[in-house]
């Protein structure tokens, strides 16, 4: 289960706002994390939070307390589209919030203009998507959204992430906000057997593990080639997503299917004990805006195994001490070595959980929920249009 630290009581709101939350789809993946956080932290300052999505992709993230879905599923064509906009404008009036927040690219680049057609007074865009996972003409929109001020406000999330936007116009650049993401922590009352037990996972094995959506910029086929140099170990992975029947061909292609374990999509109170069944977190992502998935494995004691990325390398440390090894996972057999060094070197391992327990420091939950909170009162209380 997951476990918050202890925290003083949450300040109340200066003035209680409705605030809405929209999202692309409803599932259990990161921003999804972030903005249940977000919002449940807001809600326990006084605030009335709303969660709306624009369709289901999963049974996940449907629990957030006051959640409505847009449509059932993604449209698939221009009436479905049609309709799908006109419910949403319909769903954002009704709800009449103070303060929007949207997340992801489409979330941005959609519930902005749908939620001034709505007569919404305030936007705060969260920037948490990957640029390599948006299009050209997606991030062109989002530029001119920002410059001419259908988001009054902007965040980024990491140092890494701001600096995609270094190019953009002054108009755009003068409304970003750096929150970086806070996180709760992943620890689980189990031990490793029970946890494997209850996930159906192999007893008496040395096991790797990731939880990221299974999807090809996540690059968990280079965790599944781990397999073909590692003969005895096995591989977890927690997710789900478009990448799962190539990933289950790939590990059949190389011999290794009977030591791949697709967990599925995890609530957020069982992502401790998925970590808690393994023995090395591999992260062999290409793309990522802060990487929570890593941040969650390091804190909660879990050896990591990181793709050598800017952003990573940037979360993954405390106190100047790196917080996971980084690796080119395309470099099969660097990345093999990397994760033969933890389990050889107990030193190490214990070196990185050292360095990985003050991450929740860092990345405070409360610190990010009070930027937030301060950020709802500027742009609610006459802040830049």
């Amino acid at each position: 289960m997951a476990d918050t630290p202890d925290t003083p009581a949450s300040p109340p709101a200066a003035r209680p706002r409705t605030v809405l939350m929209i999202q692309t789809q409803a599932e259990n993946a990161g921003a999804q994390e972030i903005s249940r956080l977000v919002g449940a932290g807001l809600a326990r300052r006084g605030h009335a939070v709303r969660h709306l999505f624009f369709y289901s992709r999963t049974g996940g993230a449907t629990d957030l307390g006051d959640v409505e879905v847009c449509v059932a599923a993604r449209p698939g064509n221009p009436l479905a589209f049609a309709r799908f906009l006109v419910e949403t404008r319909r769903r954002i009036a009704r709800i009449a919030p103070d303060v929007v927040l949207t997340f992801q690219h489409w979330g941005n680049v959609l519930g902005a203009p749908l939620s001034r057609l709505a007569g919404v007074p305030a936007i705060v865009a969260n920037q948490v998507s990957a640029t390599e996972v948006t299009n050209g003409p997606l991030r062109i929109v989002d530029r001119a959204l920002g410059r001419f001020g259908l988001y009054d406000r902007i965040t980024v999330n990491s140092d890494e992430t701001a600096r995609l936007y270094a190019g953009h116009p002054a108009a755009y650049r003068a409304r970003i906000v750096a929150i970086p993401h806070g996180f709760e922590r992943k620890k689980s009352p189990l031990d490793r057997a029970e946890a494997r037990r209850r996930l159906d996972l192999p007893q008496d094995v040395e096991l790797l593990g990731c939880a990221a959506r299974l999807h090809p910029t996540k690059r968990l086929d280079a965790a599944v080639r781990l397999l073909a140099r590692m003969p005895d170990r096995h591989l977890a992975l927690a997710g789900q997503g478009p990448d799962l029947a190539r990933l289950t061909g790939f590990a059949h292609e190389l011999g290794v299917a009977a030591r791949v374990h697709f967990v599925g999509e995890l609530q957020p109170t069982r992502v401790g004990d998925f970590l808690a069944a393994l023995d090395v977190f591999v992260f062999p992502t290409a793309a990522e805006t802060f990487g929570l998935a890593g941040v969650e494995a390091a804190q909660a004691g879990i050896p990591v195994v990181a793709a050598d990325l800017p952003v990573l390398r940037e979360v993954l440390a405390c106190d100047g001490a790196a917080a996971a090894l980084f690796v080119d996972p395309t470099d099969g057999a660097a990345f093999a070595a990397a994760v033969d060094r933890i389990f050889a070197d107990p030193g190490l391992a214990a070196d990185l959980r050292r360095a990985g327990a003050g991450l929740d420091r860092r990345f405070s939950l409360d610190a990010m929920v009070d930027a937030y909170a301060r950020l709802i009162d500027d742009v609610t209380g006459g802040g830049m249009r």
